[in-house]
């Protein structure tokens, strides 16, 4: 799932998907987006696993 995250975050950074139609065709809030764009930008790929959640996103 961490790898499909990644996916719709890298199509919309390189233009291949606006960011609009991610949001509509996957459902997403602009927050979990937004929060999902930041952890890659801040931790890779990595910090989108369930797992690594609690270990990435501490205050």
């Amino acid at each position: 799932m961490a790898s499909r995250k990644a996916a719709v975050v890298r199509g919309v950074a390189a233009g291949l998907i606006g960011e609009a139609e991610a949001l509509k065709t996957y459902g997403l809030s602009e927050e979990e987006f937004a929060g999902w764009r930041a952890a890659v930008a801040q931790h890779g790929e990595a910090a989108l696993k369930a797992t690594a959640v609690q270990r990435y996103r501490q205050p």
